[in-house]
């Protein structure tokens, strides 16, 4: 179905066509004949394709079985899904989830309320940012940045020019790679090598593959262990002066072989805290005094109370 500028349910509102209510097609969705970009009040639907020069953009959900492609943008209230590509000049935005079949890319940025999902590969000439997930088939991939509340995973490589940040873990069937820093409230975990140019932080372990090594223009530092098969280097910045604790590699252990070729290693305990008063099981002893207690044969000390 072709889509006019003569078609009767267009509203021109000067910068933008306007339609009331849904637009649903049961073939492709063509709108290549349109000299601006369209909103629709409620949702797109196509059973094949949905194409537009300018932009698409939808109140409630925007879906077509197999691909969407815009020349500019392609935004929704809700979500974009398509059992193919998702490609746009400018960007891709969902107040839900964005999930495609095949490649999702924009020249600019792609973002979602929740999260991302491509069975290929998410390219970005700007930034991906998802207020859960990105997961992807293939690669990611961003000029600028990468981030997550969450989870970012990729079959095969993530790389950002600046940072790749998320919640809960990054994993990665090949490199992890960014420009500026790489940080994880949980895991850092890569088949192959992981590189940053400033800090590499994880909130549980960092591991590399068993052929390959972690890099970083900054500091290094893991909750647990870090894990590699070669060399680990930290502190090789070339753009300012390096402190010692720019150059510090801080875990619990390293393993895989791995060793230090440049940087401090700072091995610590690995911290279990406890309330004041609280054993291993959960339950509390009588006591609700600061103790020093022993678990499997190292020491930690309790904190807090359990009114506190």
């Amino acid at each position: 179905m072709k889509i006019l500028k003569t078609d009767k349910r267009l509203i021109d509102e000067g910068n933008r066509y306007k339609i009331e209510g849904d637009l649903i097609s049961e073939e492709s969705l063509d709108l290549t004949d349109l000299d601006k970009g369209l909103y629709v009040t409620g949702s797109i639907k196509a059973r094949e394709s949905i194409k537009a020069v300018w932009y698409i953009e939808a109140g409630g959900y925007i879906k077509a079985v197999w691909s969407i492609e815009a020349g500019w943008s392609i935004k929704s209230g809700r979500s974009i899904e398509s059992g193919g590509f998702i490609k746009a000049g400018g960007f891709i935005e969902a107040g839900e989830s964005i999930k495609a079949g095949g490649v999702i890319e924009a020249g600019w940025s792609i973002k979602s309320g929740r999260s991302i999902e491509s069975g290929g590969s998410i390219k970005a000439g700007g930034f991906i940012e998802a207020g859960e997930s990105i997961k992807a088939g293939g690669v990611i991939e961003a000029v600028w940045y990468i981030k997550a509340g969450e989870v970012i995973e990729a079959v095969w490589s993530i790389k950002a020019g600046e940072v790749i940040k998320s919640g809960r873990y990054i994993k990665a069937g090949e490199v992890i790679k960014a420009g500026g820093s790489i940080e994880s409230g949980g895991s850092i975990e890569a088949v192959w090598y992981i590189k940053a140019g400033e800090v590499i932080k994880s909130g549980r372990f960092i591991k590399a593959g068993e052929s390959h090594g972690i890099t970083a223009g900054l500091s290094i530092t893991a909750k647990t262990s870090i894990t590699a098969g070669l060399k680990i280097f930290a502190g090789v910045c070339v753009w300012h002066k390096i402190t010692d604790a720019e150059k510090t590699i801080t875990c619990t252990e390293l393993l895989g072989g791995a060793t230090v070729e440049y940087g401090i290693l700072n091995i610590v305990e690995e911290e279990v805290l406890f309330k004041a008063g609280q054993l291993a099981s959960g339950e509390y002893m009588n006591s609700t005094e600061r103790e020093i207690i022993t678990l499997n044969g190292k020491k930690y000390q309790l904190i807090g109370g359990e009114d506190e």
